[in-house]
């Protein structure tokens, strides 16, 4: 999954092999953020997520949302989105766990490594990665300085895959 703030860097993503694309734009006004998802969606070869919002996934037609931890609840989203994807940001298992309950489709753990972009959290590690990824049964993504390198530890460690910013730029 690649995490992207604008439609032109979302078909760039796709074009390096992202197989799924999160529009995450926090600074972006409601309004940029629909005119990037409309710009996205209908371009895109590989789903679309929007992060956190609802009514921007509903209006650009995206495949789903990521909602971070301290957003809605999963079920929420999932009367709102119906059968649409429905994925949660979490930092430990029992997040991971409520989000599962409440019906989320995947669930994104991390940060895993040190993460250029969340420079003041503390990375869990692929045993933290490995533990949650066996609690739980949905797919698990890790993220948070993944590397081409480092992908293939997160398998290892029980990942179905990994998000990225900086690998899909």
């Amino acid at each position: 999954m690649a995490v992207v703030a604008g439609a032109e860097a979302g078909l760039t993503a796709i074009k390096k092999g992202a197989t799924i694309v999160q529009l995450r734009a926090p600074d972006l006004t409601t309004r940029e953020l629909e005119r990037q998802a409309n710009d996205l969606v209908p371009q895109a070869s590989v789903p679309v997520l929007v992060s956190s919002r609802c009514d921007v996934a509903l209006a650009a037609g995206a495949a789903g949302v990521n909602l971070p931890e301290r957003d809605i609840s999963v079920a929420e989203a999932r009367t709102l989105l119906g059968q649409r994807l429905v994925g949660r940001s979490v930092h430990s298992i029992e997040s991971a766990l409520a989000a599962e309950r409440e019906g989320a489709d995947y669930v994104i753990f991390g940060p895993v490594w040190p993460s250029p972009s969340h420079p003041d959290e503390k990375p869990h590690g692929t045993r933290a990665l490995a533990e949650l990824a066996r609690a739980v049964r949905i797919p698990v993504l890790a993220i948070g300085g993944v590397t081409s390198e480092r992908a293939e530890e997160c398998a290892k460690a029980g990942a179905a895959g990994y998000a990225a910013i900086t690998l899909f730029r």
